[in-house]
């Protein structure tokens, strides 16, 4: 991920500062809303008292379970306030109240989702509670999980499953397979004078339109 947050060569982690609004101070994803956006500073003394203060209240106020936007900007508190005290233990002291340890890791890994999963959270099409689990698991297989999710509407108690079984050890593929998914597959809608001649080159060259679609984009995506 690049400096602005965009996913950058690993595409998995984010590399944008921590505390920093780039989704939630992205209008065209929270409308006005980003213009409430706050910064989290974890070397600003100030800044960080505020991210103290916001990690215990999101501890202890589920109202906004509901509110994507919400979740981000506590999981940015979160983030920030184990950078500036320099482990979750000191954290989750720092902000007291019903904030564990466990509770601050689970939403600072989901601030560290790089930029493309956090924007289909932000949009709402992916569950904060459903993005802490995809937060569990590393590099790719995070991206794989996101966008299976997306793809087919994975539930919340489905996504955990995958990243549990990851993190014991199956690779993504064999993990969605169980939950009757494969890795991969996607439904797009074409133009009509594209579907008819990716159909066309996939019958010339004796390939599957997938086959095909996938040698186009291998080179223009990299």
């Amino acid at each position: 991920m690049t400096a602005d947050g965009r996913d950058g060569p690993s595409h998995a982690e984010r590399e944008s500062p921590v505390g920093k609004p780039v989704i939630r101070g992205d209008p065209s994803l929270t409308g006005q809303r980003a213009q409430e956006a706050v910064e989290f500073d974890p070397d600003d003394p100030e800044s960080l008292e505020l991210a103290a203060r916001t990690v215990r209240a999101f501890s202890e106020n589920t109202a906004g379970a509901d509110d994507n936007v919400y979740m981000l900007r506590g999981a940015a508190a979160c983030a920030a306030l184990v950078r500036g005290e320099g482990s979750y233990k000191a954290a989750a002291e720092r902000a007291g109240g019903d904030a564990t340890v466990s509770f601050i890791r689970k939403w600072s890994r989901v601030h560290d989702l790089p930029r493309s999963i956090r924007r289909h959270v932000a949009m709402g099409h992916i569950a904060p509670t459903a993005a802490k689990h995809i937060a569990r698991v590393g590099g790719e297989a995070r991206l794989h999980l996101a966008w299976a999710a997306l793809d087919h509407d994975l539930t919340v108690r489905q996504v955990r499953s995958v990243a549990s079984d990851v993190n014991e050890g199956q690779s993504v593929a064999s993990a969605l397979e169980a939950e009757g998914v494969r890795l991969g597959e996607l439904e797009l809608e074409l133009d009509p004078a594209v579907y008819r001649e990716l159909r066309r080159r996939a019958a010339l060259d004796g390939a599957s339109p997938g086959a095909v679609v996938s040698e186009l984009l291998a080179d223009r995506l990299d």
